[in-house]
């Protein structure tokens, strides 16, 4: 892989494609920074070779053009903090006002622009719209692995407009030998840890992990998919009716593969979806009518929990419960437990993004894992073997 590691960037003017698609809290301030730190070492080796750069984001799905609340001059400040360097910006991508900021850049300066997402041509792949965002710089840097499985004009198209000045920033190569290591170098025994809401969201990784697993845990609202296919009554839980056919199939194909596959047995279970809902323990096949499951009870905390201390490589995505509510963390907090246990232990563990990264933060356990993806989607996409085109256009 081309990265920034083998480049000097002095007097170079570098524009990254960074993930800056942080929450932030109604007063605009950041939440969880983790994105910003990810991007750190690619922007200060820039820096440090005495180069410049020009840093583009999206944040958020603004749907019809600027909007106060998805301004990324929200996190100017917080940037400023980790980078420990004024962080300029200007309130637009493209145009005049825009490009005379980044061409009179002097090294050792950073520049952020707005939002990319406040145009539509962003997100289309537009190649005049691409066309200028790449005026911003002389060498192009893909350090956003979160939106690498999209073909927007900031990922894929601009990377057009720099013949061989591109390459990988330093978080996206971690991103990608990370996957390598869980999808190529797999020490056994191999746990993956699937969650969530939809087992249509996982289909592909599923089929592609039931290849390459001893032990496949199953937890969150998929899990009452998986119940209910097997005959059980899940009450008012969620649930893909239409996919049952379909956990029937992946529950055989695991059992031709001697794959362990591990079902919750028992749940907590809730009144209404509601933090201060009336709540009770129940067999995951026996939720009575107007009860959801919320979270993995006792018993199959226990289980799961046995199965990842014996592991040697886990790759954990998505939640077993509704861990954003207090009342349904346990499950979830567990889990993230027994892998940051694991991992003391030896054991290389992969946190998937998304609401996973999500938890091992909420329970202060990043530190305490090997990595925790800024990807959720497109590491998922990477694992089902699918080309990513932010990934392609650079190796091509």
């Amino acid at each position: 892989m081309k990265t920034v590691d083998g480049i000097n960037f002095k007097d170079k003017r570098a524009l990254i494609r960074v993930d800056f698609n942080v929450p932030l809290d109604d007063n605009f301030k950041v939440t969880d920074g983790t994105r910003l730190r990810g991007a750190l070492p690619t922007i200060q080796k820039i820096l440090k070779d005495g180069g410049s750069v020009v840093l583009m984001s999206h944040l958020d799905r603004p749907k019809n053009g600027p909007e106060e609340k998805f301004s990324l001059k929200h996190i100017v400040s917080e940037l400023e903090n980790l980078l420990d360097n004024k962080v300029q910006f200007v309130s637009d991508c493209i145009g005049e006002t825009a490009l005379n900021s980044s061409s009179n850049l002097q090294n050792g300066e950073v520049l952020l622009l707005e939002n990319l997402r406040f145009y539509s041509e962003e997100t289309k792949g537009d190649e005049e719209f691409a066309s200028q965002l790449a005026k911003h710089g002389n060498f192009y840097v893909n350090d956003a692995f979160g939106t690498a499985h999209r073909a927007h004009a900031s990922t894929a198209t601009v990377a057009k407009f720099f013949d061989q000045q591109k390459a990988f920033g330093y978080l996206m190569a971690k991103e990608i030998n990370n996957a390598n290591k869980i999808m190529k170098e797999a020490e056994k025994p191999f746990t993956a840890i699937m969650g969530g809401a939809k087992v249509s969201d996982k289909i592909l990784i599923i089929e592609q992990l039931l290849s390459k697993t001893d032990n496949l845990i199953i937890g969150g609202g998929m899990a009452f998919t998986f119940a209910k296919a097997n005959g059980g009554n899940i009450g008012n839980s969620l649930c893909e009716d239409d996919k049952l056919d379909l956990a029937k199939r992946l529950q055989k194909d695991a059992e031709n593969r001697n794959v362990n596959l591990c079902l919750p047995v028992d749940a907590i279970v809730a009144d209404e979806f509601a933090s201060d809902a009336s709540t009770d323990l129940r067999s995951t096949n026996d939720i009575p009518d107007g009860w959801m499951g919320l979270d993995i009870g006792e018993r199959s905390i226990e289980e799961f929990v046995r199965v990842i201390k014996k592991s040697k490589t886990i790759l954990w995505n998505g939640p077993m419960g509704v861990f954003e509510m207090p009342a349904f963390e346990n499950g979830t907090k567990k889990i993230a437990e027994a892998i940051a246990d694991a991992t003391e232990q030896g054991a290389f563990t992969l946190i998937g993004g998304g609401d996973s990264a999500a938890a091992i933060n909420k329970f202060n356990l990043a530190d305490k894992v090997s990595y925790v993806s800024t990807g959720g989607g497109a590491l998922l996409e990477y694992m089902e073997g699918k080309k990513l085109p932010g990934i392609e256009m650079i190796m091509n």
